[in-house]
């Protein structure tokens, strides 16, 4: 059949071959088209929104949550087990340095301490007895030599029972305020039980933790400003006394000691302060805080330049609203990501679009 003229072949296998032919030359003109589209096109670029480095001072301002200290304080304890005979003091009271609080029973230290007198008294009479036999060459020099260490021994018993008797009165250390009273007359206290405490609150301390990163501007001198949820309306001003020697290893920071006073004895020790730490500002490099990127306790920022992305570790120093200080990892100038972060990789092209207003 293949072999008979064309015009003899039937008009229906004639039409099949026409649009068998239509069909694959449509295939081809797609294929050639698709194949066109996709070389003609470069690497697809992200639009972004930047924001330039800028250099400009920054004000130095650290808030920090403190506690209150005595700026000195003490429990008072007696040092033996002892009978309380007297209480010298009223709870709440402001008592001066040397103020007797405690009376214990001093019974038998007085007379510990009479029997140790009258033995020195009696070592003294020996004693002199012995240089006088000694001079007339009656005594030897090792006989008057032990007549002389009885002498001194005497005399140390004479100190411990002073110093058993003194122990039977108790006495302020430091002018302060009494707390309260944890034991009654006729008591028997042991070593080491409190009876009172007793606090210098006429100057406060407030410890505070800040990051180590405001370390070295941290100067003893420095303003604080300290409030208490007790007082809202009130404002307690002081100034930094010691920053330590060390910065915790594990939250990175470092405290802070202040001082300041409080001649009404409005704060208390133990209260919770909120402090505020001030100081004039300095220059530093400073983007939108909504650059910053962390990832795996770091902190990144994508820097756009020349159409392609790099992204850069920071350290991040000083804050203020909207905006922080970039200590190290970027220059003034330089532009930083601050909307399309989660589209951009390091080295991926991307282009800039105005910031919305």
């Amino acid at each position: 059949m293949t072999d008979l003229p064309r015009r003899f072949l039937p008009v229906s296998i004639q039409l099949l071959a026409a649009a068998a032919v239509l069909l694959q030359g449509c295939g081809a003109d797609g294929a050639g088209a698709g194949r066109g589209t996709g070389a003609g096109a470069g690497p697809e670029s992200v639009a972004v929104v930047t924001a330039a480095a800028v250099e400009k001072p920054v004000a130095v301002e650290v808030e920090a949550l403190g506690t209150a200290r005595a700026n000195e304080a003490v429990e008072i304890t007696s040092k033996s087990a002892n009978t309380v005979i007297s209480v010298r003091f009223e709870e709440g009271q402001l008592v001066r340095r040397g103020q007797l609080l405690v009376e214990f029973d001093g019974a038998q230290a007085r007379a510990d301490l009479a029997a140790a007198e009258a033995a020195l008294a009696e070592s003294r009479s020996a004693f002199a007895r012995s240089k006088d036999l000694y001079t007339q060459q009656a005594l030897s020099q090792a006989q008057l030599e032990t007549i002389e260490a009885t002498l001194l021994a005497n005399q140390a018993r004479v100190a411990a029972a002073q110093a058993r008797l003194a122990d039977t009165l108790i006495r302020a250390p430091f002018d302060g305020r009494v707390g309260l009273r944890r034991v009654s007359v006729g008591a028997l206290v042991n070593p080491g039980t409190v009876i009172t405490t007793l606090d210098d609150t006429r100057t406060m301390k407030v410890d505070f933790d800040v990051p180590e990163v405001f370390l070295a501007v941290l100067n003893p001198g420095l303003g604080v400003v300290a409030r208490s949820a007790a007082f809202a309306s009130e404002a307690f001003a002081g100034e930094v006394e010691s920053v330590d020697s060390r910065v915790d290893p594990v939250t990175r920071s470092i405290k802070v000691r202040a001082r300041m006073p409080n001649p009404d004895g409005r704060l208390r020790p133990g209260m919770f302060l909120t402090v505020r730490v001030s100081r004039d500002p300095l220059p530093g490099i400073v983007v939108p805080e909504q650059a910053l990127v962390p990832e795996r306790g770091k902190t990144y920022v994508f820097v756009l330049a020349d159409g392609r992305i790099s992204r850069r570790e920071v350290a991040i120093g000083r804050r203020t609203p909207g905006e922080v200080e970039l200590t190290q990892g970027i220059a003034a100038g330089e532009r930083v990501v601050i909307e399309g972060t989660q589209k951009v990789r390091e080295g991926s092209a991307a282009h800039e679009l105005a910031a919305p207003t």
